[in-house]
């Protein structure tokens, strides 16, 4: 999938939580390039101090729109929650190997952690025009750190769990009913098949990713290395594999098999 670098215009940006934005834009000029779930851009911050562009997923795309979710931790991701409807934003996308959508299984759990849940809401929508049911389990330290739970509640069933108990379930996500087993091992509430995908903190998605393991359901996970570049020229982003290999997460990933990673 060829990648393009475009000038987006602002079309709305709005405030979802504690230190998070949500960005809608369109190309200036020209169409939207076919951006696939888990994949993500590489967006140009005019910052003073800062020379990187900042790679954010691909939280969704409707039409010629697309969306980020981002968090405000650094200068960058500060200058991009500032931006307004109306403002240009200059993006390399798309980037990155996306999920797969699969077309196998009647119900996939999609897992997702902070603001890791920003490729889980396009997945989603993947998923279910292809006739898969979704099931969101969100989880965060608190109800504050819950994001868009309104528009994953439009594609799909949601689960969420808080570790302060302020939402949903006390606890992880891997703590939540919803994954409990009966005597022989078979979730109750799940069927006995279905397609984990998972994105946040990497303690999370390991919790996830062995869990899945145990109980023999295929699992993707799309990591959060850190990236420079993007494109696989500055190998920052290295991840060491279950083999010992080391697999570039921008151009290999984000998005890998659980079973590939060491876990």
């Amino acid at each position: 999938m060829k990648k393009q670098i475009l000038d987006l215009r602002i079309t709305r940006a709005e405030e979802v939580g504690a230190q998070c934005v949500l960005l809608k834009a369109k190309p200036v000029e020209g169409r939207l390039p076919v951006c696939c779930p888990g994949q993500f851009a590489q967006l140009r911050v005019d910052a003073p101090d800062v020379f990187l562009r900042r790679p954010i997923s691909i939280h969704d795309v409707e039409g010629d729109e697309i969306s980020f979710l981002v968090q405000m931790v650094g200068e960058g991701t500060q200058w991009l929650g500032a931006l307004q409807a109306g403002d240009t934003l200059n993006a390399v996308l798309p980037l990155g190997h996306g999920f797969t959508v699969q077309t196998g299984n009647e119900v996939a759990l999609l897992v997702g952690g902070g603001v890791g849940v920003a490729p889980l809401l396009y997945l989603g929508k993947q998923l279910k025009a292809n006739g898969i049911r979704p099931v969101y389990l969100l989880g965060a330290r608190t109800k504050e750190l819950l994001l868009r739970l309104d528009a994953f509640r439009e594609v799909g069933e949601v689960f969420v769990t808080t570790e302060d108990g302020s939402m949903g379930e006390k606890g992880f996500v891997t703590q939540h009913s919803v994954l409990g087993c009966n005597e022989n091992g078979e979730m109750e509430t799940l069927p006995a098949r279905v397609m984990v995908y998972t994105c946040g903190p990497k303690p999370m998605m390991n919790a996830v990713a062995r869990l899945a393991r145990e109980r023999n359901l295929p699992c993707e996970v799309s990591l959060e290395n850190r990236m420079a570049c993007g494109v696989g020229a500055c190998l920052c982003c290295v991840e060491e594999t279950a083999d010992g290999h080391n697999r570039c997460v921008c151009t290999e990933g984000p998005v890998f098999d659980a079973s590939e990673l060491k876990i």
